[in-house]
């Protein structure tokens, strides 16, 4: 089978898609399908030779209505032989060049573009689920339009929590497109080795994109009231400016490190490197770095929203605090996970559940659906 997967991030980038996407590709090349990963890149001549399968690169740097254009073309032009569409990212792009290819599709929805877009706007400031449940002006409106519309177009589907299948249905997706397939993690291997510029004994880390709705301004206000403690941040965004005003208002530059963005193998190595996660956001689909986490054997300490307890099981792998405007419970949870024994009870807790996203599974469930789509 002929696989064309469309994303809008990949390696060097770092998030989700650009983990899950060589996952999914490896395991399907290796299977024998022949398999064509199309991305958007700043890095259009990096070297792509290790991995199984064709790599096609799209400069990320151009002027964005061309690059609209010409990402169609492109989706068009390396479509054309392709039995499916898989899609996790440029779905507008891939939507449209489908009027002219007419391949079936299937789309992994890992949030909801509408709100997220809205948010980093500033046009809305309700949470995921409010969003979903009210009427705004007619922008807003028109984004939750785009993104159904591309939604229903896709004959399967694939979301990574149950929690995100049932908003994804009051889209006007068929329930029976909808199919949960639960994220993988592996073992990392050898990490480079990382130097973290903190003197203190205690390392408290976080990994996001930098933006309102992960919440990371509370977790700085926590680390300023912890004697000892350090935060690492890694990962970049529009509020790194704003973070870094705040570390310096509570007089803690010395205990906040921000490293930017990684790559994908530093960026576990900072997180190997510390005694705790924390995932302090207000909203999440299935949060891969959780995974992440746990492989590398780091207690997590994470709000109880979106797909978040499907993964954190308080009490067993991790703590899950509610995600309330005021910063007690966090500080509770860090200050909990701070005491050794309760540490090493949690650490025993996430190697038994990392267990339960192995990467055969992901790999059997993702090939049946793409079959099942070209045999349909």
């Amino acid at each position: 089978m002929k696989i064309l997967i469309i994303t809008g991030i990949f390696p060097p980038d770092i998030g989700g898609p650009a983990t899950y996407v060589p996952q999914v590709a490896t395991g399907l090349a290796q299977r024998g399908h022949q398999v064509t990963v199309l991305t958007l890149s700043d890095h259009i001549d990096y070297d792509d030779r290790g991995y199984p399968f064709q790599v096609v690169r799209l400069s990320r740097r151009q002027f964005k209505l061309w690059r609209w254009l010409y990402t169609v073309i492109c989706i068009v032009r390396e479509g054309r032989n392709a039995g499916v569409l898989f899609i996790n990212g440029l779905a507008l792009e891939a939507s449209v060049a489908n009027f002219l290819l007419r391949k079936p599709m299937v789309l992994k929805v890992i949030g909801d573009f509408a709100w997220e877009r809205a948010r980093g706007r500033g046009w809305v400031e309700d949470d995921f689920e409010d969003f979903q449940k009210k009427h705004y002006d007619l922008k807003v409106e028109a984004l939750k339009a785009l993104r159904a519309w591309w939604t229903r177009r896709a004959d399967r589907v694939i979301t990574p929590s149950r929690y995100l299948a049932n908003w994804i249905g009051r889209w006007g997706v068929p329930e029976e497109k909808i199919i949960t397939v639960y994220n993988a993690v592996e073992s990392p291997g050898d990490l480079p080795p990382v130097q973290i510029p903190l003197q203190t004994s205690l390392k408290v880390v976080t990994v996001s994109r930098l933006v309102p709705w992960k919440r990371i301004d509370k977790v700085i206000e926590v680390i300023a009231g912890l004697d000892g403690t350090g935060l690492v941040i890694v990962g970049d965004g529009p509020e790194r400016g704003r973070l870094e005003k705040l570390a310096t208002a509570l007089g803690v530059t010395d205990r906040i490190y921000f490293t930017g963005a990684r790559c994908k193998e530093e960026t576990l190595a900072f997180m190997a490197a510390c005694d705790v996660f924390v995932l302090n956001s207000i909203y999440e689909g299935l949060p891969h770095v959780v995974l992440e986490a746990m492989i590398l054997g780091l207690p997590v300490v994470a709000t109880a929203v979106g797909g978040t307890p499907e993964v954190v099981e308080d009490g067993h792998n991790g703590l899950l605090i509610e995600p309330a405007r005021d910063i007690s419970m966090l500080r509770k949870a860090l200050l909990t996970m701070f005491r050794p024994y309760d540490r090493l009870r949690f650490i025993d807790g996430v190697q038994e559940t990392s267990t339960r996203f192995a990467l055969e599974r992901m790999i059997d469930d993702t090939e049946n659906i793409l079959m099942s789509v070209v045999k349909g």
